[in-house]
């Protein structure tokens, strides 16, 4: 017997149809919920990709040190102030003091305790210049003292292996007898095992062999510090007590001076005596020449801070004082009132002193971007040429009342024709202006290796050592390469210096026209298809050609607004017509206006559809109740039917902002600059968004362009959510000013 039409299923077959509804219902909250977790998974993968290329190690080689300059720049300080006197051997500065109530100097510990009849050692900060001290790092100015060589001198002079040797083998009892302080039994096995791994007698790891010198040895040629030279001299007097036949020649010229003897293409020298670890530039200069050094930790050294012994008013000195004492202090009253009322005398090391260095680096403690902007400004004069100089003011000057490169005639004139620079009306440059240029033109830090944040994390060990055989030049530091500085920055070819204030002034601008543009006429357009027309087959087309927009390829987009807005209407987008350019043939439509324009063309079939939405979701009831009361059709739109459906249509608009915020392809058509470095002032200007900036960042094959492209994509993020949360805010307001 056949059921009844529109009867209700029973017994079993109601059961069946039930059982098939769960399972139905089961599948889909199955479908949901995972396809919500994939979605998490998705945007936890994207976040860990893009935060783990933010932030990682680095290794920057620059061009300049920054620790060089500064260094340069206080020693040039204390070389200059008045009643200094300089000298390379040390004896000399303990003869100018030691008759001198009022003088002070600085060497290594060694000499005074060979004079320490006639000198005093300060204090500083109260600590004394002992081993004890040294060894727990209660004395400020204690360092370690080095021997520098190649691995090919070690393998092809007999004598420098043999001496090199002995000088490891023997590294107690020679500080001993000098006065220097032992570095230890870890720093004297880790030299001895770089001797031994370059010493070309296939010795296991670990393994060290003592070789007796009597009967062997080649000629020998050292130079270098002053400070190291006792020790030195000591080794070399004891290999030859044991029967070392090569002749020893040290010479006493200073560190620096050290090095650069030893890194002349061809020179004689073998071996360097240095008071300092071997700077960048140094290391470079011996790479320039084919040597590779390697540097062998013999000693801890002490600066003795020394006055006379007639000085009876000095015991202790602070860090503060000492920076006085060598630079700015004229008399000893400057630093302190109870002090003498009598002129600093000041003895200290040559300019080639590597003690010269480490003093200055320990005292001064300054760093580049901390320095005032008039030493910065020094800087730049001393190291740039006046031609870049001369742009670099005429763009912005250093200071109001006075020029550093620039002639003020020439300048005047300048700004007196047609054209001036912006120097002209811009304010003097700030400190943070002139560090940034200081960067960019005396520094010129260069991204070499970059590694992950993961990778930095739980591979610093191998990282490090990576650093140290295939960068030796460069510095190892963890960066964020998302600052304060990569947003305030424009575009730059150096990834270092990029920023991406460009590209966010452009991306704000275009979205301002984009919804200048779109939203009224988006909203209009929805009222009119709701409202207004009738059932009729126009609007039926006008209602399905809507629909198809709304699905239309990006790209698409961007050929239109090519074809109109960048040729067609060229005379206005390019703002000719308004006389924003001088002449028509130099007009180019490829601006601003032509990409929010483009943009609001994209959007637009979404604002539509949305507010349509958002308008028919208001009861009718409500506009009966509006004309029932004498209110025109407008007026019942305006007042009663707008604002219920506008929270819907504010969330239509915010999926199609978040949509145009974040399109490349019509912005690439339409013609926006992929390297730009001037800001957008107004509609008709050239102009990069951020979508451009990342694509173009990720196209580059350096490794330092994807981690400036994942912080740019940061920023990008931050930006969506601004405006979004912006919106939401404004919408969820309608919504209670409404309830």
């Amino acid at each position: 017997m056949s059921r009844a039409p529109h009867s209700f299923p029973e017994g079993a077959a109601l059961e069946q149809q039930i059982s098939r509804r769960h399972r139905q219902g089961t599948f889909g909250r199955t479908l949901f919920l995972g396809s919500t977790i994939i979605a998490i998974l998705t945007l936890i993968a994207l976040l860990y990709n893009i935060l783990n290329q933010v932030f990682g190690l680095v290794a920057v080689e620059n061009q300049i040190p920054p620790a060089s300059l500064v260094l340069t720049l206080d020693q040039a300080r204390m070389l200059g102030s008045s009643n200094t006197f300089t000298s390379e051997d040390d004896t000399d500065l303990v003869a100018g003091i030691a008759d001198d109530p009022y003088a002070i100097g600085f060497f290594g510990y060694a000499y005074y305790q060979e004079y320490q009849d006639q000198l005093k050692a300060l204090q500083v900060e109260g600590s004394e210049p002992t081993e004890r001290n040294a060894a727990r790092g209660d004395y400020l100015l204690a360092r370690p003292l080095y021997i520098y060589t190649t691995p090919e001198i070690i393998q092809r002079n007999q004598g420098v292996s043999v001496f090199i040797n002995y000088y490891l083998t023997h590294l107690a009892e020679l500080n001993n007898e000098v006065g220097y302080f032992y570095a230890g039994d870890e720093a004297m096995l880790t030299a001895q095992d770089l001797w031994s791994s370059h010493s070309g007698l296939n010795l296991a790891p670990g393994q060290f062999a003592i070789i007796n010198p009597a009967g062997l040895g080649n000629n020998v040629r050292i130079a270098g510090s002053s400070t190291v030279y006792p020790l030195t001299l000591a080794a070399a007097d004891q290999i030859a007590a044991a029967g070392f036949e090569g002749q020893m020649t040290i010479d006493n010229i200073g560190t620096s001076a050290g090095f650069r003897a030893f890194c002349e293409r061809g020179s004689p020298v073998e071996i360097v005596n240095a008071s300092r670890a071997i700077k960048p530039a140094e290391f470079q200069a011996c790479r320039s020449a084919n040597r590779r050094p390697i540097g062998f930790v013999v000693a801890i050294d002490t600066l003795a801070v020394v006055v006379s012994q007639q000085n009876d008013f000095l015991t202790d000195v602070t860090q503060d004082e000492l920076r006085e004492i060598f630079t700015t202090a004229e008399r000893w009253s400057d630093v302190n009132p109870r002090w003498p009322d009598e002129p600093i005398k000041r003895f200290i090391p040559g300019s080639d002193s590597g003690t010269l260095d480490f003093f200055t680096e320990t005292i001064f403690f300054e760093s580049l971007e901390d320095l005032p902007k008039e030493d910065l400004v020094n800087i730049l004069q001393q190291n740039i040429s006046v031609g870049l100089g001369r742009r670099l003011e005429r763009d912005q000057r250093f200071y109001e009342d006075r020029f550093v490169f620039e002639d003020p005639a020439l300048f005047a004139e300048v700004c007196a024709s047609d054209e001036p620079p912006a120097g002209c009306t811009l304010r003097p440059r700030d400190q943070n202006d002139v560090y940034q240029l200081v960067l960019a033109n005396v520094v010129k830090p260069d991204v070499v290796r970059t590694w992950s944040l993961v990778d930095s994390i739980f591979k610093r060990r191998e990282i490090a050592l990576e650093v140290e055989t295939s960068f030796p030049n460069a510095e190892l530091e963890f960066r964020s390469w998302l600052t304060p500085q990569f947003v305030r920055s424009p575009q730059s070819s150096t990834p270092e210096l990029a920023g991406v204030r460009t590209a966010i002034r452009g991306s704000l601008w275009t979205i301002f026209i984009t919804l200048a543009f779109s939203f009224p006429i988006g909203v209009g357009a929805a009222i009119y298809l709701e409202e207004y027309a009738t059932d009729n087959r126009l609007n039926r087309m006008i209602q399905t050609n809507i629909n198809n927009l709304a699905g239309v390829p990006s790209i698409i987009y961007g050929m239109l607004g090519l074809a109109i807005f960048v040729r067609t209407l060229e005379p206005i987008t390019s703002g000719a017509i308004f006389g924003v350019v001088e002449s028509t043939t130099s007009a180019n439509g490829r601006t601003i206006l032509s990409a929010g324009l483009t943009l609001g063309l994209l959007i637009l079939p979404l604002i539509i559809i949305n507010g349509q939405e958002a308008i028919r979701a208001v009861p009718n009831s409500l506009r009966q109740a509006g004309m029932a009361l004498g209110a025109t059709k407008w007026q019942t739109i305006w007042h009663h039917v707008l604002p219920n459906a506008l929270p819907g249509i504010l969330t239509g608009t915010i999926l199609a902002v978040s949509r145009a915020i974040g399109e490349t392809a019509p912005i690439v058509v339409v013609g926006a600059s992929t390297f730009i470095t001037i800001d957008p002032d107004g509609p008709f200007s050239k102009f990069t968004t951020l979508p451009i900036q990342i694509y173009q960042w990720t196209s580059r094959p350096q490794e330092e362009f994807r981690s400036i492209a994942a912080a740019a994509i940061v920023v990008l993020l931050a930006m969506l959510l601004t405006l979004n949360a912006s919106a939401v805010i404004l919408r969820n307001r309608t919504t209670r000013r409404l309830s």
